[in-house]
């Protein structure tokens, strides 16, 4: 598993507070993905539900957070875990920022999002490139995939920032739709960094069994599911609207 380098003439302190750091950011990425599981489970809109949904909010800000900020400053500083950090902490942040505001209705804060997501297409774009150039197709030790992965993401959200902001706000199943699927792709990034970005940390036999990648198929069918349940509710209400105006 990568850690912070920390030089080993550094004062205990240093060393007390990298220790911290990692431990942070390995607790607040367990209890955000927990959490994030637990948040399909119950009832959306219940009590319950929303307090699940503000305990994934904070653990995932303090993970992504942490680990955009550290990654340059590991042995070998890992460019993808910063778009990673980056995506995932934007990604959070603006679905949880969808559901704060009243449907129709855009803040200042809003009109910030569309640069952050163009900065990770541009970054990812960049970084691929990079990872083309080498006859493995690997940067840092992460294969291109990885960062065609967020460019893709990336591309989807700034789409989204663009149309929020051209609508002056987003309404009914549009509004829904743009909580739920930042939230659960933060989520998948969350699971992906531990299940297959550090599956030494699982036994040989788990790590044989192709049982890794299970957390994250299972998520984007979650997704999927949900997205396909909004739309059908979305058709629902409209047709009832145009049987009842007939």
């Amino acid at each position: 598993m990568a850690v912070l380098y920390i030089a080993p003439e550094s004062s205990p302190l240093v060393h007390a507070a990298a220790a911290a750091v990692l431990y942070l950011h390995i607790g607040a990425g367990s209890v955000g993905i927990l959490s994030g599981a637990a948040a399909f489970v119950f009832r959306k809109g219940t009590p319950l539900h929303r307090l699940i949904g503000k305990i994934f909010v904070v653990s995932m800000l303090i993970m992504s957070g942490i680990g955009a900020v550290v990654a340059p400053f590991l042995p070998t500083p890992e460019r993808a875990s910063v778009i990673a950090g980056i995506l995932s902490f934007y990604l959070v942040l603006s679905s949880w920022m969808a559901v704060q505001h009243k449907p129709g209705q855009i803040g200042r804060f809003d009109y910030g999002l569309l640069p952050v997501s163009l900065s990770v297409v541009a970054a990812s774009a960049y970084l691929f490139w990079l990872a083309s150039q080498n006859p493995r197709g690997m940067l840092d030790g992460q294969p291109g995939a990885a960062f065609v992965m967020f460019l893709i993401i990336g591309s989807l959200a700034a789409v989204g920032d663009l149309r929020l902001i051209l609508n002056r706000g987003v309404t009914g199943a549009t509004r829904l739709a743009r909580h739920l699927w930042r939230m659960t792709v933060a989520l998948f990034i969350a699971a992906n960094s531990l299940f297959l970005g550090q599956p030494q940390v699982f036994p040989k036999a788990v790590q044989k069994s192709g049982l890794l990648m299970v957390p994250a198929l299972l998520i984007l069918a979650l997704l999927l599911f949900w997205l396909g349940h909004t739309a059908w509710g979305a058709h629902k209400r409209q047709r009832a609207r145009r049987l009842q105006a007939a």
